[in-house]
C-alpha cells in the first residue's frame, strides 16, 4: 500500500489482497510478481496459489486518507489495485472484496480508481447493478488492439463517473477512436487514456508511433491522455547521456517512415516526455457528475 504512491497518475494505492493470475500478454512480466519476489512473497502468483490477506490496521488507512483529502477540501485518487485484480473470481476473496466494497462508501473524499484485466466479471463482482457510487473510477488494460477489443464492451455497460484505459505496457497500436467520449458526454465512452511503456530487465520496446497516436486521438476528442513512461526502451534522441556503447539497441519506423532508433537505458533514464510535452492530464470532476 502507498501513502503517497510513486505512480504518477494517483495519489495512494491500496491492496485488498496480494497476488493474481496471468492471463494476457501484458502479464508476461508482471511488475506485481517480480516485486512480491523480490520482498520475500514468492507463492503468490497462479491459479492454486494462496493470496496474502491484511490485518485491520492496513484496512484503516484509507478512513485517514479520506479525514485528510476532507480537511484539505479536495479530491485524491486511489489505485486499486496495484498487487492484485480486484475482479479476480475466487471464493476466498470474497469475504475482502465484500470489505472493500464498504471501504469504497464509507470514504466519499477519495475517487477509487478500479483497474482490472478482468472487465467481464464485474457485473458478476460487483453489487451496483445500476448507478455506481460518484466516488469509482472503472478502467480495464488493453494491451493491443485485440484485448481492447474484448474488454471495452464490457466498460461500457457500466454506469460509472470515469471509465478509463490503461495501455501499459504497450505492445501495438490502438484505435480508440469509436469509444472516446470527452468528460460530461452524455454517451458512455472511455474517459481517460493511459499510456506507458514496459519496464524491467526483459522488457518489450513501444514504438513511439503508438502513443504518439494515443495522444492525437485523445486530443481530437477532448479526452485526458496521460503518459506515464517510456519503460525500459527509449527514443535515442531523447538520452542527453550517459549512454553505454554497449547498450542494447533497435530500430523502429516512425509514422512518417523515418527509422528511429530505440535505446535501452531503463525507466529513470527514459523519462516522461512524449513530443517535448509531459502528459499529465486528469479528469476533472466539478459541477455536474461525468458520464
Amino acid at each position: 500500500m502507498g501513502v503517497n504512491s510513486k505512480i504518477e497518475w494517483t495519489h495512494h494505492t491500496f491492496n485488498p489482497w496480494w497476488g493474481c493470475l496471468r492471463i494476457s500478454p501484458a502479464c508476461k512480466h508482471c511488475y506485481a510478481e517480480t516485486w512480491a519476489k523480490r520482498v520475500g512473497m514468492n507463492d503468490l502468483w497462479g491459479k492454486d496459489a494462496p493470496r496474502r490477506f491484511f490485518t485491520d490496521a492496513h484496512w484503516r488507512e484509507p478512513l485517514k486518507w479520506d479525514r485528510d483529502a476532507a480537511a484539505a477540501g479536495e479530491r485524491r485518487r486511489v489505485f486499486c489495485a496495484s498487487m492484485a485484480d480486484v475482479f479476480e473470481d475466487r471464493r476466498d476473496l470474497n469475504e475482502a472484496r465484500e470489505r472493500l466494497w464498504a471501504l469504497i462508501e464509507a470514504t466519499p473524499n477519495l475517487d477509487w480508481l478500479l483497474l482490472t484485466k478482468r472487465i467481464r466479471h464485474v457485473r458478476k463482482l460487483a453489487p451496483w447493478s445500476g448507478k455506481w457510487p460518484e466516488n469509482i473510477w472503472l478502467g480495464t488494460s488493453t494491451e493491443n488492439q485485440n484485448w481492447l477489443e474484448k474488454r471495452v464492451d464490457h466498460l461500457l455497460q457500466h454506469n460509472v463517473v470515469v471509465r478509463f484505459v490503461s495501455a501499459e505496457p504497450l505492445l501495438g497500436p490502438l484505435n480508440l477512436r469509436p469509444w472516446l467520449q470527452a468528460p460530461g458526454s452524455a454517451v458512455p465512452g472511455i474517459n481517460w487514456v493511459i499510456a506507458g511503456g514496459e519496464s524491467g530487465p526483459e522488457s518489450r520496446s513501444m514504438n513511439p508511433a503508438w502513443p504518439e497516436d494515443l495522444r492525437d486521438q485523445c486530443n481530437e476528442a477532448n479526452v485526458p491522455f496521460h503518459f506515464k513512461q517510456w519503460g525500459h526502451w527509449a527514443p535515442e534522441e531523447l538520452i542527453a547521456e550517459g549512454i553505454s556503447a554497449r547498450a542494447q539497441r533497435i530500430d523502429v519506423v516512425g509514422r512518417d517512415g523515418a527509422i528511429i532508433r530505440l535505446v535501452k537505458v531503463g525507466k529513470a533514464k527514459g523519462g516522461r516526455e512524449l513530443g517535448g510535452t509531459t502528459w499529465d492530464q486528469v479528469p476533472v470532476i466539478s459541477g455536474s457528475l461525468l458520464r
